[in-house]
């Protein structure tokens, strides 16, 4: 297949792609007017069950925040325990999902729409995210599916399914998890990663070459997501921190030699979150973009990263809990935050106000601005990102797809193949329709999956009191 033809097949996908992504969204995006602004009550729905869990939770976030940490770094392995991967591997392996293009490219995109502001409402929902991610990935754990040959097989739609079940609503337990499950699988077409990575490398090398930069990256997927969930653990241990480490010491350098700068971004952030700015919309838009952008960077709440975690060796369900909890702090606290402040440091996100059509580009002209080979230190990071992101939410896919045609060997062949034929086309279809796309399927996976967390929240806190007197905690 000749470029100009691979390329005509991305448009004709991105064609069928938008009426579909514009159907889900007028339903799971339906939205009241608040002050001239458009607001999703589902990011109402996921701001208040954060919320909730939290209190209901006794701010676990916070209480539990140095026992996670112990449980990561603790040398102690369950090896006699059910399961396929090390605590560390699960974090990284989940965070591989979270912590990609998103926290790049989304970013800039939030500040441009809802101004500087949205920083702040994206590190809050971080903060309380915290919670939600406990929540799920302790009761995915719990639920999860132990196969005859030791693999794991587990995600919320277990726990969807067991507790409607409970309450005497089987049938719509089951058909709740079912569109759980086909919300996942839709959402882990990520070819918004292959199109952020692709735009980097066309901004920094010249080379525009769309097709085969997305068959390059759909390969690697595929070596990689074919050899399971050891082989997916095994690299994100690797991938993940090499990832950070150069992203977050490159933007820290970026601070660094802005510092005198930094105290009036920070006011500007908050003179924007709490309408002080009009630009973006004032505290609504800041707030309502902010929340919807830290839902696709941390996924807290959506139930995503639970099903990674399904797959930890350990015989108490709760410590994977605790070590869930640091992924928003690591993903949206951390690394979104120092985005958001290279970004508005260097005033790089200026000359896009009002747009959703720029994202990574923005950072990197917000990095070029310090040294003009920076750009080439951020196609690296962005290239990682993008790449552990893809294998992680092809994990994610395959095990729906084994929740919803049996967990054999060919299914999963058979969707991990198909899903990177579609990633392969990512580089050539437009950036909006993508991050509608994907909103659309991450926003419907939270439906099923907060009902059930909270139906579940009784349950939760008297395992963790258990769990916390046992532990001296």
């Amino acid at each position: 297949m000749t470029e100009a033809a691979a390329i005509s097949l991305a448009e004709r996908i991105d064609s069928t792609l938008s009426p579909f992504s514009d159907f889900i969204s007028s339903i799971i995006f339906y939205s009241v007017d608040v002050f001239g602004v458009s607001l999703p009550l589902v990011v109402v729905w996921l701001m208040a069950a954060a919320v909730i869990l939290t209190i209901g939770l006794k701010f676990v976030n916070l209480r539990g925040f140095r026992h996670g940490w112990h449980l990561v770094f603790n040398p102690r392995e369950h090896i006699d325990s059910p399961g396929e991967i090390s605590h560390f591997q699960a974090l990284s392996a989940a965070l591989s999902g979270t912590v990609g293009l998103g926290n790049i490219a989304s970013v800039p995109v939030a500040v441009t729409l809802g101004g500087p502001g949205a920083i702040f409402w994206m590190v809050l929902a971080g903060f309380f995210g915290m919670s939600a991610k406990f929540a799920e990935c302790a009761l995915a754990v719990k639920y999860r599916k132990v196969l005859p040959d030791g693999r794991t097989l587990g995600g919320p739609m277990f726990y969807i399914e067991e507790v409607f079940s409970r309450i005497g609503l089987k049938t719509l337990g089951k058909a709740a998890a079912v569109f759980f499950a086909i919300m996942a699988m839709g959402a882990s077409v990520s070819v918004f990663q292959v199109n952020q990575a692709h735009a980097q490398f066309a901004n920094v090398t010249g080379m525009n070459v769309p097709m085969i930069f997305g068959v390059i990256m759909a390969a690697g997927v595929a070596y990689i997501i074919l050899g399971g969930i050891k082989r997916i653990g095994g690299s994100a241990r690797i991938i993940v921190p090499a990832m950070g480490a150069l992203y977050v010491g490159a933007a820290l350098i970026i601070l660094l030699m802005n510092v005198p700068a930094i105290p009036a971004a920070i006011s500007t952030i908050f003179q924007s979150a709490f309408g002080l700015d009009a630009a973006g919309g004032g505290l609504v838009g800041a707030l309502i973009n902010g929340m919807r952008r830290a839902t696709y960077s941390s996924e807290a709440g959506v139930g995503s990263a639970a099903i990674a975690h399904s797959a930890v060796r350990t015989k108490e369900p709760l410590t994977e809990g605790y070590v869930a909890l640091l992924e928003p702090f690591i993903d949206t606290v951390v690394v979104c935050t120092l985005t958001g402040l290279v970004v508005v440091v260097t005033g790089a996100y200026l000359p896009y106000m009002g747009s959703s059509e720029f994202g990574i580009e923005i950072t990197s002209a917000a990095f070029e601005s310090a040294f003009t080979w920076f750009p080439y230190i951020l196609l690296l990071a962005s290239v990682m990102f993008a790449f552990s992101t893809l294998v992680s939410w092809s994990f994610y896919g395959a095990q729906a797809a084994a929740y919803l045609f049996g967990a054999t060997r060919r299914v999963d062949v058979i969707f991990k193949l198909t899903l990177c034929f579609l990633l392969s086309t990512g580089a050539a279809i437009s950036l909006s329709s993508i991050i509608d796309f994907i909103d659309s399927m991450l926003f419907g996976m939270c439906i099923p999956n907060i009902i059930a967390l909270y139906l579940l929240l009784p349950e939760l806190k008297r395992d963790m009191k258990a769990y916390e007197a046992k532990h001296g905690l």
